[in-house]
C-alpha cells in the first residue's frame, strides 16, 4: 500500500504538471489544490528539490515548477524515491529486500513467487507512465453501469 507521503508526492507533481511551462506554482496553491496539509507539502517539495524534479523559487513571483518535463518523471521513479521500493512484500524487493518474520524458506514460498512477478508487472507498468500521461480521476472499467 502507498504511504500517504507517497500519495501526496504523486498529486503535488501531477498539480505541478498541469502548470508546466507556466509560472512557478505558490505552495498555498498546490497544497489548496491537491488537499494537502501546508507543513508535509513543505517537506515533501524540499525532499524533491533535493532529488532534482521540483525547482524552487524565492521572492514574491516565487514557487515550484518541475525541473523536468513531465514526460521525463514517471511514476515509478516518484515511488521509488518517495517509498523506496515498489514491492507489497519485503522479500519481493528488487533494491531494500529483506527476508520476511514468520515465513518459509524462501525457496520455499510461493506467495514469494506471486508478489515477484506482481512487483514486476507492476514496475513495468509505473515505468513507463510519466506524468505527461493523462489519467482519468474514474477509469472506464470501475464505473458503475
Amino acid at each position: 500500500m502507498l504511504s500517504q507521503k507517497t500519495r501526496y508526492t504523486i498529486r503535488a507533481l501531477q498539480e505541478l504538471a498541469l502548470h508546466h511551462g507556466e509560472a512557478p506554482v505558490r505552495l498555498d496553491a498546490i497544497a489548496e489544490a491537491q488537499n494537502i496539509p501546508r507543513k508535509f507539502l513543505t517537506v515533501i517539495l524540499s525532499e524533491l528539490a533535493r532529488e532534482g524534479i521540483v525547482l524552487s523559487t524565492r521572492g514574491r513571483s516565487g514557487g515550484y515548477q518541475l525541473a523536468l518535463p513531465p514526460v521525463d518523471i514517471r511514476y515509478g521513479d516518484i515511488i521509488r524515491i518517495t517509498r523506496g521500493s515498489l514491492a507489497l512484500v519485503p522479500c519481493a524487493s528488487r533494491n531494500a529486500h529483506e527476508t520476511c518474520d514468520h515465513c518459509l524458506p524462501e525457496s520455499e514460498c510461493r506467495l514469494r513467487g506471486l508478489m515477484l512477478m506482481l512487483r514486476d508487472e507492476m514496475a513495468a507498468m509505473l515505468d513507463r507512465m510519466s506524468l505527461a500521461d493523462p489519467v482519468d480521476p474514474v477509469p472506464a472499467w470501475d464505473e458503475e453501469e
